[in-house]
């Protein structure tokens, strides 16, 4: 079992920063690959970026692209997701996850451990 617990999150003028993070529980977070996705008001959960056990393959959401950066802190079990230039349209809640097999994913349904998501709003 994998336990994700998200923090971060807040309000924000655009073009402001924020560094999102995901505690995770269990003695494997090394091998899992994490991932972030958003769910804005009105809208379906979307993906936003993951990156794989070891850190080198990473993957981003075109809107996002150049904007956010997905790292993990093996040591400290804990996923960051690092949000600049943000935009009215990036507030969503934010939830962080874990999928136990191998390989790279921007597929929510292949995740199997969800955060309870953390709120981003970005005023105009």
């Amino acid at each position: 079992q994998v336990q994700l617990v998200e923090s971060g999150g807040g309000l924000v003028q655009a073009g402001g920063s924020l560094r999102l993070s995901c505690a995770a529980s269990g003695r494997t977070f090394s091998s899992y690959v994490m991932g972030w996705f958003r769910q804005a008001p009105g809208k379906e959960r979307e993906f936003v970026a993951a990156i794989s056990g070891s850190s080198s393959t990473t993957r981003y959401a075109d809107p996002v692209k150049g904007r956010f950066t997905i790292s993990r802190d093996i040591a400290k079990k804990t996923v960051y997701l690092q949000i600049n230039s943000l935009k009215p349209e990036d507030t969503a809640v934010y939830y962080c996850a874990a999928k136990a097999r191998y390989g790279i994913s921007s597929l929510e349904r292949v995740y199997d451990y969800w955060g309870q998501g953390t709120q981003v709003t970005v005023s105009s």
